[in-house]
């Protein structure tokens, strides 16, 4: 069995195997503890979303902590923002989330921030990992544990709601909302409610098992419907924890994570607030995206999958704005995380703004054609090493100069390198994507 626990975005499966049985959870909550040098006992503060086996693993993960030594507060049912949040604002040493995000509900996960509120990074990741690998120390099974239970999400909603304080222009405007069956229905229709919004709601009505079931972020078709049908404004997607938000215009066009950077990056430099010009996104970003930027004189930095690498940058370069294409998007002035609540406010307070409608602004955003083509190989040679293989990439990318992006990368969990071309047109992608794929069946299968 692999000693890795963490993947892109924590620990990852099914609720009840491993890594998320009852003895690896336990273990995991004690190891979390053991990384700290806290000595009277770190205080951790655990959220999690509707799944029913979010509370199992919390008493679980309680049980470890609590034998190592910590305190740990629950606060129930809220989205992993509201915990990233109260972990750096109430003064806890450690912020744990359980939640799988837009996963079905048999999965689950466990997500943990620093006491600033910013995700763990690979080295806290792996420290941990290699103390839970360690033989030489157990938790006992007689391990129980007193958890706290503290109604906090109040003060995160104050603080979300500094985004949009208040409206005038919007004032009484009807939103549809799809909360996913998850935890946002503790947060989101609250903060629009008392903005003076008429709400259409949907995924509202938890049952344990109906987290993102043909809903939310990942299933927005049904709310592009209710927003058409009730002459929505707009309508506003969330994921099962609520980091992300994807949008629907009022015409049921779907406003993908793109589009709202664009957005949001646009509104920033008209107030001098875009600090350096520029905007953090993964790799997954549209080229449409990085052009519509350059006409503004905005940057963009890439980075790899996963919003903690665009965190990671957004530090490093001292930006204030990223995200990715499936909505996760990091206003750095608000959090050091994704917050769908924190979005949807964001981009309200751009509409109050400039009186334009979402249609309007998103329709700056062109997204450029694009196709991904799979190739099985013998096994994952450096693609630079193929001379033949890393000819037909730079060939592509001349044609394309500049009007397009080339991405060749090896699948991380099977045996496949993916082409992914962005171009002006579908035939041209196509065409070039299997220029490529033909020199690596050549030399690579």
């Amino acid at each position: 069995m692999s000693d890795k626990l963490f993947g892109t975005d924590g620990v990852r499966g099914v609720a009840g195997e491993w890594p998320l049985d009852a003895r690896t959870v336990t273990r995991l909550g004690a190891a979390l503890v053991r990384t700290l040098a806290v000595p009277q006992g770190p205080r951790l503060i655990v959220g999690r979303d509707t799944r029913e086996s979010g509370e199992w693993i919390e008493r679980a993960l309680a049980n470890g902590a609590v034998w190592a030594g910590a305190h740990v507060t629950s606060a129930g049912v809220v989205p992993t923002p509201a915990v990233a949040y109260l972990a750096g604002a109430l003064d806890f040493d450690l912020g744990v989330v359980l939640s799988a995000s837009h996963n079905p509900y048999a999965d689950n996960g466990i997500k943990v921030f620093s006491g600033h509120g910013q995700k763990f990074g690979e080295a806290a990741e792996r420290a941990v990992e290699a103390i839970v690998a360690d033989p030489s120390w157990t938790v006992p099974e007689s391990a129980a544990a007193t958890i706290v239970q503290q109604p906090l999400v109040d003060a995160y909603l104050a603080h979300v709601s500094q985004l949009l304080p208040s409206v005038s222009r919007l004032r009484g405007a009807r939103l549809a909302i799809d909360m996913a069956n998850g935890a946002t229905t503790a947060t989101a229709a609250r903060v629009l409610d008392h903005l003076g919004f008429e709400l259409v709601t949907t995924g509202d009505r938890p049952d344990g098992r109906n987290i993102n079931l043909e809903c939310g972020s990942t299933h927005p078709q049904g709310l592009a419907r209710a927003v058409v049908e009730s002459r929505c404004l707009l309508g506003i997607a969330f994921d099962g924890d609520g980091d992300r938000a994807i949008f629907v215009d009022h015409t049921g066009r779907i406003v993908d994570g793109d589009a709202v950077l664009l957005m949001l990056a646009r509104a920033r430099q008209r107030e001098g607030r875009l600090a350096h010009e520029t905007v953090v996104a993964t790799v997954m970003s549209n080229i449409g995206l990085e052009i519509a930027l350059r006409r503004h004189g905005i940057r963009l930095v890439r980075t790899g999958v996963g919003d903690k690498y665009v965190m990671e940058e957004m530090v490093r370069g001292g930006f204030v704005l990223g995200g990715e294409q499936s909505g996760h998007i990091i206003l750095a002035e608000h959090l050091a995380t994704g917050d769908g609540v924190a979005t949807a406010l964001a981009i309200l307070s751009v509409l109050e703004e400039t009186g334009q409608s979402l249609a309007e602004l998103a329709a700056e955003l062109v997204t450029y054609p694009q196709t991904l083509v799979n190739v099985r190989v013998r096994e994952k040679v450096p693609v630079a090493s193929v001379p033949a293989v890393a000819d037909a990439i730079r060939q592509v990318e001349a044609a394309l100069d500049g009007q397009g992006r080339v991405l060749v990368r090896y699948s991380g969990t099977e045996p496949l390198l993916r082409i992914m071309i962005e171009g002006p047109t579908q035939s041209a992608v196509d065409g070039w994507a299997e220029q490529i794929a033909v020199s690596v069946r050549t030399h690579l299968c």
